[in-house]
């Protein structure tokens, strides 16, 4: 039986403390580019299956990865790409001067990330509607 590939869950909670986090710092600071720091992060786990944040807390995990709850790398790309979308969607429009747009873009990554922390995953949701889509499609027109 193959292993599907996963992560830690929590790795993957300390990820998403740090984007919710670092956008309500950049809240009360004003500083925007402390989103860099999970946006960063986040890219770098994309492009080269290698995120900073997730790597410095494996440091602090006591069981083996294994004995955790795992979290799908699949779905967590994908979720990552949307944080990506927010967090740059962020920085671009509160840089451009663009204030309801930057709070916009921040509040939402804000919201799915403190929801992903509290057990429900707004990314997953989406990924699982898509797949879902995606598979009444096939079972339509089959030939494609």
């Amino acid at each position: 039986m193959e292993q599907v590939p996963s992560i830690p869950r929590p790795l993957v909670r300390t990820n998403q403390w740090t984007i919710f986090l670092s956008v309500v710092l950049t809240w009360i600071t004003g500083n925007v580019w402390i989103l860099t720091i999970p946006l960063i992060a986040n890219l770098m786990g994309i492009l080269f299956n290698f995120n900073p944040i997730m790597k410095v807390a494996r440091v602090f995990i006591i069981k083996e990865g294994k004995k955790y709850i795992p979290e799908d790398v699949t779905q967590q790309k994908f979720n990552a790409c949307i944080a990506i979308f927010c967090l740059t969607g962020g920085i671009i429009s509160f840089l451009a001067g663009w204030t309801i747009a930057g709070y916009v873009f921040t509040i939402m990554v804000a919201i799915a990330s403190f929801i992903a922390i509290l057990g429900f995953c707004v990314g997953c949701y989406i990924f699982f509607q898509i797949k879902q889509f995606q598979y009444r499609q096939r079972l339509k027109n089959p030939k494609k």
